[in-house]
């Protein structure tokens, strides 16, 4: 199968679709192309959540604020997968996930456009390396190995023992505040305390009553800060990228 992801919204995904099924007969998997716009990094960490759960595919990837620039387009194997987009970082989370990574930049001719390369260049390209041998990409003539690509990596926070400063990284569409803080530094806790405000700490939304603030663990393992049956971003003032300061009595 190939799957799409991108921040395309509609009808864009479309016409990438339409590129690669002249080209082959893969099965098409949208991932989702509602990622936040021009957002790299959220999107980075979303396929990493995403990707591994997927069988041996090849990962379409536009997220690509750069497009029409001197950016270099990446195929990237990881394990049994591909992955397709721009050399922006925006794939090496998820490779990095699914195997050990090899990196090659895909060949650009010509493209019609120079704002719409998820149809000129990683579309096909796409659809190349899902008629190519995985283990030979390498004899590919669009292809050719690179090591200096553009890498992401996400920042790490600071766990002490009265509390735990971090960032937002992403906020979903429910509302929900994810933090780069690991769930473990709030297992077992009945409360802490969110930029000052004690709050809260539950396994389920539903374990308070709704409208209730509350810290909980996603199905990502990190902490999220959250309302049930309402939006944490808007109940907790936060936002991406801002700093989120846990605090909790020392045992």
């Amino acid at each position: 199968m190939i799957t799409l992801a991108s921040d395309f919204g509609t009808p864009y995904p479309a016409v990438m679709k339409g590129v690669i099924l002249r080209r082959c007969d893969a099965r098409l998997v949208d991932v989702g192309h509602d990622f936040p716009r021009q957002d790299v990094r959220s999107a980075a960490f979303w396929l990493r959540e995403v990707l591994p759960e997927f069988p041996p595919a090849v990962h379409l990837v536009v997220v690509d604020p750069g497009v029409g620039t001197d950016r270099a387009a990446l195929v990237v194997r990881a394990g049994d997968h591909a992955l397709v987009g721009p050399d922006n970082g925006v794939l090496l989370p998820a490779a990095r996930e699914l195997g050990s990574v090899e990196t090659y930049e895909l060949a650009v001719d010509d493209p019609r456009s120079s704002t719409f390369h998820g149809r000129d260049v990683f579309a096909p390209g796409a659809a190349a390396v899902h008629e190519a041998d995985l283990d030979r990409l390498a004899d590919l003539e669009s292809l050719s190995p690179v090591d200096d690509v553009v890498d992401l990596t996400f920042p790490d926070p600071e766990v002490r023992e009265d509390g735990a400063a971090g960032e937002v990284l992403v906020v979903d569409g429910f509302g929900n505040v994810v933090t780069n803080v690991p769930g473990g530094a709030v297992a077992d806790r009945e409360t802490v305390t969110v930029n000052g405000d004690r709050v809260p700490v539950v396994r389920s939304y539903a374990h308070v009553d709704p409208g209730t603030r509350v810290v909980t663990v996603g199905s990502h393992g990190n902490v999220e800060c959250a309302v049930n049956q309402g939006r944490g971003d808007e109940a907790f003032g936060l936002a991406v990228g801002d700093q989120v300061a846990l605090g909790w009595d020392r045992e």
